[in-house]
């Protein structure tokens, strides 16, 4: 490049002119080295990468060797100076995409990976920023089998059950005994055995995990115990909720079960801008099916972000706003929203 110039600027001193040669020179040069130097190659190589790269190396291969001893020293010399200015020469070698620009690599690429795919990608690399906390059935949903309820109301709740898993206790939700497979309910059934004693014999030891843990350690952990079911704690030991195998595998694949059902009813499309929610409904699901950005760091719930923005609970019904969302309650009962009327409003940023 700097003798490319120095012969354009003398050429062009010779046939232009001393004034208006360098200026000539200047202008042909940037053009043929960007034309010929930089765009059409580089896009030849970009399209054809194998081909050019085959070619190139028997040049490149050689050159390498020849002028290792130059790069080493240069090498040398720069990195003594950013040492001397105060910098890190080593700083940035890494290569290495991150989490965020793989993402943006998975977005460039819709031409060619079809948009279930990117889905499926973009849940696994969510799996790390994502913990058991975000997607566990919460503890007021647990469906639960309480070990001093009658024999038969346990038999009637097992075999009326949706659920081939179901957790047992003693009590206390927190007290939790094992993990029931409905079934063996017909093996104890044919035997005419079931008893309480019988069910806690048959059950699988119970699982926990801190709800801190992301599900990518999680799924891992699954795989290692072979166990596909966990209870999921705080750190004072108390129960929050419960989370599965098939739980974490939706966050990749999406819905594949009937739990889609449930999830449609708690949020329910009134017209384009408008949808009736319960309080209950999660921010993450609320966010997927209708590509809104509710705050996902708080509280998981909708009733939970409701009563940290309104720092009480409502005696009536109230409206209020954050960003482009405006939030009317439906339904109170108790100390929980049960339901709201949520709609985007446009260019607000108002938050009551």
């Amino acid at each position: 490049n700097i003798l490319a110039a120095i012969m354009a600027n003398a050429l062009a001193v010779i046939y232009v002119g001393e004034v208006a040669g360098p200026w000539v020179a200047t202008a042909a040069l940037t053009i043929m080295m960007l034309v010929f130097s930089e765009v059409t190659p580089k896009t030849i190589a970009a399209q054809n990468p194998e081909w050019v790269a085959f070619k190139a190396s028997h040049v490149l291969r050689p050159l390498s060797q020849i002028l290792a001893p130059l790069v080493w020293a240069i090498n040398k010399l720069t990195n003594s100076l950013i040492r001397m200015l105060g910098f890190d020469p080593e700083k940035g070698h890494d290569d290495a995409l991150d989490t965020e620009e793989l993402r943006t690599v998975v977005d460039a690429s819709g031409h060619k990976i079809s948009g279930d795919h990117q889905n499926m990608l973009k849940g696994l690399l969510d799996l790390e920023t994502v913990t058991v906390e975000d997607i566990m059935i919460p503890r007021a949903e647990i469906e639960g089998i309480n070990l001093d309820s009658p024999i038969e109301e346990i038999v009637e709740q097992l075999v009326t059950s949706d659920f081939t898993r179901i957790p047992l206790y003693q009590g206390d939700i927190n007290n939790w005994v094992g993990v029931f497979h409905v079934r063996k309910l017909n093996h104890l059934l044919r035997g005419e055995s079931v008893t309480h004693s019988a069910l806690k014999r048959f059950a699988e030891e119970a699982y926990f995990i801190p709800e801190s843990t992301s599900l990518a350690n999680q799924l891992i952990n699954f795989k290692e115990t072979r166990r596909r079911f966990a209870a999921v704690v705080d750190e004072y030991g108390e129960v929050q909720g419960l989370v599965t195998l098939e739980d974490i595998l939706e966050e990749i694949v999406g819905d594949f079960t009937d739990s889609g059902i449930a999830e449609q009813s708690e949020i329910e499309q009134i017209n384009e801008h408008n949808y009736r929610i319960d309080g209950a409904a999660s921010i993450r699901d609320i966010n997927k099916a209708t590509g809104w950005s509710l705050p996902k760091d708080g509280p998981k719930t909708l009733n939970g972000l409701a009563l940290e923005l309104l720092e009480s609970i409502p005696e009536g019904n109230v409206c209020f706003a954050l960003n482009s969302y405006r939030f009317t309650t439906l339904l109170i009962q108790g100390n929980m929203i049960e339901q709201f009327e949520v709609s985007v409003v446009q260019n607000s940023s108002v938050e009551d």
